[in-house]
């Protein structure tokens, strides 16, 4: 049942993103950006730990997660390092998966042609 529920939630995502494009003249930039201050919005109000609670992993992979792990990170190093946990507390959370972005972004570039 949890692979059903993950599997629903990110569908809701990306459908409203569809949507989202084809119904106005915002960027896929735009809607980035919107997915991920409603991901951070919703952690503020320990919204989105609910959702990862009820629907599991599917909650980690839209955009949505990313303004999760951003705050998240933030408040968490906030109550344990005070004003500087501010930075190394988002940092410590969104490392990883800003970094393996990089390295797979670079290795595909050298395998793929970019066309014109």
């Amino acid at each position: 049942m949890i692979y059903l529920m993950s599997f629903l939630f990110a569908g809701v995502v990306c459908a409203i993103a569809q949507l989202i494009l084809d119904s106005t003249k915002l960027t896929p930039g735009h809607v980035t950006v919107i997915f991920v201050v409603v991901g951070a919005f919703l952690d503020v109000f320990n919204i989105y730990d609910k959702l990862v609670l009820y629907f599991g992993g599917g909650t980690l992979v839209p955009i949505t997660s990313f303004g999760h792990m951003l705050t998240h990170g933030s408040i968490h190093g906030f109550l344990e390092d005070g004003f500087m946990g501010l930075f190394t507390g988002t940092l410590n959370l969104t490392s990883a998966g800003i970094a393996s972005a990089i390295i797979i972004s670079f290795y595909l570039s050298l395998i793929f042609k970019p066309r014109d």
